[in-house]
């Protein structure tokens, strides 16, 4: 089987990035399948996760201006130049599948090229605020624009979703839950540093301002404990935030650590994981901490984290944006070393259900049925 994954770029460290390469690997070095990648605007960069040399690189060069508005002259007269190099390179691969990774002026031509290729897009952002939009608006333009959306949704041979909470938002009849794949580390966090983990792009989207009003709290109790934030800054907001941590006078015990290619192999020396986003769909990062034995607690946030922790065995959900309640059961955790490491087991035990081994199985189903 060919297939063709089709998204923006490959060297940006990002969930979308992450669970593609692990999707490729598995179908050209397990599955046998001709695996190519097509990117819209590389710009010879280097990809930035681990990728089979099987696997076949093509970049068409469209080079979107990305901190512009969809609607600049200067994207919108890119739109033709990566129709028509799209195509060209379809033409020539002839793929059995073509898999829209991310979300681009391709959304809206991808059903309606070349009927022997089937097309599925997958989706990695909760549509939960979108579905309050669509249910509070009562705009002739909006309400439009969402049954236009639904009509081109309907026109994909499948759509893919991660859980089934998100499918429920989707109008369409055609929608797979598929969740995203983990390759599971043999090793194991040890946990017994006295260091927790943040991990994701400095965002306000990922509520960091609570989980530092939050680790105020912890602080008193336990001094000597750190929390350590790994992702990219997004538009300044890692220097507004560092002036929270400044005020609150935390800044030997909260750190930004940058990016890293390999966070799964960092996390083994930390002992926690906490997440505090605003809303989530199916974040790699908590079945990347599960997978080495990392007890989570996350806001339950809508709509990824009830759908990967289990409360009580393997971490804990709190009251969506309730800082107390998040840093209370921080301190239980760091205070209670036997639920600690008995959480950790659990982890490494309830993750295998999102081995790429049994997602992959899944794949592998609905690219026969779709033939």
């Amino acid at each position: 089987m060919r297939i063709v994954f089709s998204t923006d770029q490959i060297y940006l460290h990002g969930g979308i990035e992450k669970v593609m390469a692990i999707k490729a690997n598995y179908m050209a070095d397990i599955l046998g399948y001709e695996v190519f990648i097509l990117t819209t605007e590389q710009k010879l960069n280097q990809h930035c996760y681990f990728l089979s040399n099987k696997i076949q690189l093509i970049d068409i060069g469209v080079n979107y201006v990305r901190n512009r508005s969809y609607f600049s002259f200067q994207n919108l007269k890119n739109i033709p130049i990566h129709f028509y190099r799209m195509l060209k390179k379809l033409y020539e691969i002839e793929p059995n599948v073509l898999i829209i990774c991310n979300y681009s002026y391709d959304f809206y031509w991808v059903p309606f090229i070349n009927p022997k290729i089937k097309k599925i897009k997958e989706f990695h952002s909760s549509r939960y605020l979108y579905e309050i939009k669509r249910n509070k608006t009562r705009s002739f333009k909006d309400l439009l624009f969402f049954k236009i959306s639904d009509w081109f949704e309907s026109k994909y041979d499948s759509l893919l979703v991660l859980s089934q909470t998100e499918k429920e938002f989707y109008k369409t009849k055609n929608v797979v839950v598929i969740p995203n794949p983990i390759d599971l580390p043999k090793f194991s966090a040890s946990l017994t540093s006295k260091k927790v983990i943040a991990v994701g792009r400095i965002a306000p989207v990922k509520g960091y301002d609570k989980l530092i009003t939050a680790w105020q709290i912890v602080a008193n109790e336990f001094p000597d404990w750190e929390l350590h934030i790994y992702g990219e800054d997004y538009n300044g907001t890692k220097s507004q935030l560092q002036y929270l941590i400044q005020n609150a006078q935390l800044h030997n015990k909260i750190l930004f650590k940058g990016t890293i290619d390999s966070i799964i192999e960092i996390m083994k020396d930390y002992s926690l994981c906490v997440m505090t986003s605003k809303t989530e769909c199916f974040p790699m990062v908590l079945l990347e901490s599960l997978s080495v034995g990392l007890p989570i607690i996350s806001f339950d946030c809508p709509t990824g984290p009830k759908n990967i922790i289990t409360p009580g065995i393997d971490g804990f959900l709190v009251s969506d944006q309730n800082v107390v309640e998040l840093a209370n059961k921080i301190i239980y955790l760091i205070s209670n070393k036997v639920d600690l490491i008995k959480m950790g087991k659990n982890a490494k035990e309830n993750v295998k259900c999102f081995s790429s081994e049994r997602i992959m199985q899944q794949w592998v189903k609905l690219l026969i049925e779709i033939q």
